[in-house]
């Protein structure tokens, strides 16, 4: 029922969906995972489980590790860096490829590198597409690579761990059109859905894909109920056995605030984004390098990386400000995000009052 009602909040297609709105079993189905990093994993494994079968019945007597060592899988060159461990540890090749001048991956780069990598006798399986990049909050276009990801036969897995949540808001719902292409999606509640850590919902579209590449069944843990398939045994449908009963913490939330409450919550976010952006352009000692995007901010001083690294420790030795910087391409640029349920605009202007105050201090130096 909660995988049920936050899909519906969400406004996922109902493919995604374990029952229908009359209550008729459908193929897909929601459970939660402890990480967008478990996510990508177990879809990677499902994917690769499929791919393997595929290429042995096209080549019988390939053997399994035959098979994983000509499947290749992709993501941005923004793609989380779960995907690279995901990868190790499903023991398959792993490309990046390159994104457009916004950092989102387009179709024409994804289309090109499944070609190559065929044309070299590998098997394409498996493509990550990132909704809100955890270093400047891109998004890769889904509606040119989804249909891609269909015609290539390659499972297109979603991590829009950060930004997922913002497709409660109707205005930000388009962000995930394209998403009926997808064979799973995944956000993190406990990134901004104001649910308690660890909360990571998942939705597939072929539930049984997940099950058949994770369902293990001694002896000691058949039942009558999973047998006759009235339970749906989740073990199945991630890695470990057991989990903690993370359902409770997110049906309270959803309980207490109501979806009005989510969206008021978020948008208030967004727009002091939105006013920390004003600030940083009203000034000529800073730039904004990448557009921002819901509550995440990109900014940089005017000068060399070296600068920036010095000013953004400078922020974080003051202990009244903490921020976070990254490397976007060969730019060096701090994120501002909007995090606490209790900020308000007041928050934003002593930020802005501490940062201002010591980039003034730092130019001041070298200046004398």
């Amino acid at each position: 029922m909660l995988s049920y009602c936050t899909a519906k909040a969400l406004n996922l297609p109902s493919d995604f969906l374990l029952k229908n709105e009359i209550g008729e079993v459908q193929q897909g189905g929601g459970v939660i995972q402890g990480s967008a990093s478990e996510a990508a994993l177990i879809a990677m494994l499902a994917a690769r489980n499929e791919a393997v079968k595929k290429l042995q019945s096209n080549c019988p007597g390939l053997k399994d590790h035959e098979a994983v060592g000509l499947l290749i899988a992709y993501g941005s060159d923004q793609a989380h860096s779960s995907l690279d461990k995901a990868a190790r540890i499903a023991g398959v090749k792993f490309r990046k490829l390159p994104t457009d001048e916004e950092f989102a991956l387009r179709g024409e780069a994804l289309e090109a590198a499944i070609k190559e990598d065929t044309q070299a006798g590998l098997h394409p399986f498996y493509f990550l597409a990132t909704l809100g990049t955890t270093s400047s909050c891109a998004f890769d276009k889904l509606p040119e690579l989804g249909p891609i990801c269909v015609k290539f036969g390659l499972w297109m897995h979603i991590d829009a761990a950060y930004a997922g949540s913002a497709f409660i808001c109707p205005e930000y719902r388009p962000l995930l059109n394209g998403v009926e292409f997808a064979e799973s999606f995944n956000f993190n509640a406990h990134k901004w859905f104001l649910t308690s850590f660890d909360c990571s919902c998942m939705w597939v579209k072929r539930r049984d894909s997940l099950i058949s590449a994770l369902n293990v069944d001694p002896v000691f843990l058949r039942n009558a109920a999973s047998e006759a398939g009235v339970v749906v045994d989740y073990r199945n449908w991630q890695i470990p056995l057991g989990s903690r009963f993370r359902s409770l913490k997110l049906w309270f939330v959803m309980r207490l605030y109501g979806i009005s409450g989510i969206q008021q919550f978020i948008r208030n976010h967004i727009e002091l984004a939105k006013r920390f952006e004003r600030f940083v352009q009203a000034s000529d000692r800073f730039e904004i390098p990448v557009k921002p995007a819901l509550g995440l901010v990109c900014f940089r001083l005017k000068g060399s990386n070296e600068l920036n690294k010095e000013f953004m420790k400078a922020i974080n030795d003051s202990g009244k400000v903490h921020l976070l910087g990254t490397q976007l391409r060969d730019q060096y640029v701090l994120r501002m995000a909007v995090a606490s349920e209790q900020a308000k605009e007041s928050d934003i202007d002593v930020t802005w009052k501490v940062i201002s105050s010591i980039a003034e201090a730092i130019m001041n130096k070298r200046n004398s």
